[in-house]
């Protein structure tokens, strides 16, 4: 008995220690690529004159035919180019998966993308927890075709792909299509999560600037537009997606416990998000000059969707499943 309480004593207080030491290390690698990287003189003249975002899987609906789950994807059509964000959580492991049923209740047809564009490998963005475990992705639990999809992600995909993907790692600022831009991974330190690595899209609409799609914005919304500026003479007029402020509840709750916001922050648990870091990102977005804003409900609660409602009240988007988001001509 005295070395079984010797031994939870000791877990007790070592695993705290330990969590700390590792997002301390998080951090401090964090700051160092941020201070190593230097924006490339890139062309970024080309632009799109059409730009629509429609959410396939998000937490909220239009109306109730169509699945809902704190994951993401979105359809990004530019120019005639379409590209998908992410895959969702499929969180039942179903097949169809809610992407692709609500793919068919919308008349999307997925089998003709010009490209699939993960912007980071956690469960609710590759489709699972096995994939999350694998470094793959999967568009549902059972075949769905596809042929020459370039797969474009911040991190290598180990695992098997479906047939006909071909991953792309990203390991630096890249033009998928004309005037459609990945800015490049960026990593932060997060709880428990470890050092994850997200990209975000950057869009140049013609005569507008440039458009932000954001998978969770792990990042911080901060770095990201500090990024985009680092990158395009162009303003940020859009940014569409997650930003991961669960500040009163979340969407992955265990019991009482707000799992979202006890590990999607650089910080200890006692030390977590609060309604300041909401209004500091609001700030932000407003100070880069943004006219259309839209946040995903995925990994942020009802409060911080209230927040930006008033903060940017008709430049605001519901980001839900089925509501088309129209950012160009």
């Amino acid at each position: 008995m005295p070395y079984l309480m010797l031994f939870l004593g000791l877990v007790i207080v070592g695993l705290p220690a330990l969590l700390k030491y590792k997002l301390a290390k998080g951090i401090r690698r964090q700051q160092m690529e941020d201070s190593a990287f230097k924006a490339p003189k890139l062309d970024t003249s080309r632009s799109v004159a059409t730009l629509s975002i429609l959410p396939l899987v998000d937490y909220h609906a239009t109306e109730g035919s169509l699945a809902t789950e704190a994951g993401v994807s979105y359809l990004v059509e530019a120019d005639g180019k379409r590209l998908l964000l992410d895959v969702g959580a499929n969180e039942q492991g179903d097949h169809p998966s809610p992407l692709l049923s609500n793919a068919q209740t919308l008349g999307v047809n997925l089998g003709n993308l010009d490209a699939l564009f993960l912007s980071h490998l956690h469960r609710d963005h590759v489709g699972g927890i096995e994939e999350e475990k694998e470094k793959r992705f999967s568009f549902s639990k059972g075949p769905h075709p596809c042929q020459d999809l370039p797969v474009y992600s911040p991190k290598p995909l180990t695992g098997q792909l479906p047939d006909g993907c071909k991953a792309v790692t990203v390991t630096e600022p890249l033009e998928i299509a004309p005037g459609i831009w990945s800015m490049g991974p960026m990593g932060r330190s997060l709880f428990l999560m470890g050092y994850t690595v997200e990209h975000a899209l950057a869009i140049h609409v013609k005569n507008k600037g440039m458009a932000l799609v954001i998978g969770c914005g792990h990042p911080s919304i901060e770095r990201l537009i500090a990024r985009c500026q680092s990158l395009f003479p162009h303003p940020v007029f859009a940014v569409i997606g997650g930003l991961h402020y669960p500040i009163h509840g979340g969407r992955m709750m265990l019991g009482p416990v707000n799992l979202q916001k006890l590990v999607g922050t650089d910080r200890m648990p006692w030390n977590g998000l609060t309604e300041t870091d909401v209004h500091k990102g609001i700030a932000a977005i407003k100070k880069a000059g943004a006219i259309e804003v839209g946040l995903s409900p995925h990994d942020s609660c009802d409060w911080t969707l209230g927040q930006f409602r008033e903060a940017f009240g008709n430049a605001y988007h519901e980001v839900e499943v089925g509501t088309v988001i129209k950012l160009g001509a």
